[in-house]
């Protein structure tokens, strides 16, 4: 039977100070690229919100490494997606005692790299076989006279 292997790893960037249409515009730049290209790129770009991506894709190499034991040379990003966070309501003081309200939205990004050399499915049928055990088939022998039994107690 063909089961599922988890070739996917993710990392998660939530409540980033910055809209979410100044990131869509990095993040559209590095969709399907490989790891290697994606930092460079992201070193090159002038935009501010190249750090906070840059921090996620380090962050979803290293769990790359970490879970899956991969090589950040067969990386490459599957998914990429921003998503619009709270707006942070503040108060700006003006003259005459008054107020002007500033939003100061804020963006979940999330980054999905895939390993292409591991491969999707995995034959669990190979797998099962290569690791049966035998059953340990030694018993052991229990005298309940020899502690007294249970209908000696008064």
């Amino acid at each position: 039977m063909l089961n599922k292997r988890t070739t996917e790893v993710y990392a998660l960037g939530q409540h980033i100070s910055m809209s979410a249409h100044k990131a869509r515009r990095v993040i559209d730049q590095i969709r399907g690229r490989s790891y290697e290209e994606t930092l460079m790129i992201l070193e090159l770009m002038p935009y501010r919100a190249c750090y906070p991506i840059f921090k996620l894709v380090y962050s979803a190499a290293a769990n790359a490494s970490s879970n899956m034991g991969s090589n950040e040379a067969n990386l490459v990003i599957s998914k990429a997606e921003v998503n619009k966070g709270t707006i942070m309501k503040r108060l700006k003081p003006r003259a005459r005692g008054r107020s002007f309200a500033i939003q100061k939205p804020t963006c979940h990004i999330t980054i999905v790299m895939k390993d292409i050399s591991l491969d999707e499915y995995i034959d669990t049928d190979s797998i099962a076989w290569s690791q049966k055990k035998k059953k340990d088939t030694t018993m052991s022998y229990y005298d309940m006279y020899s502690n007294g039994g249970t209908w000696d107690k008064k």
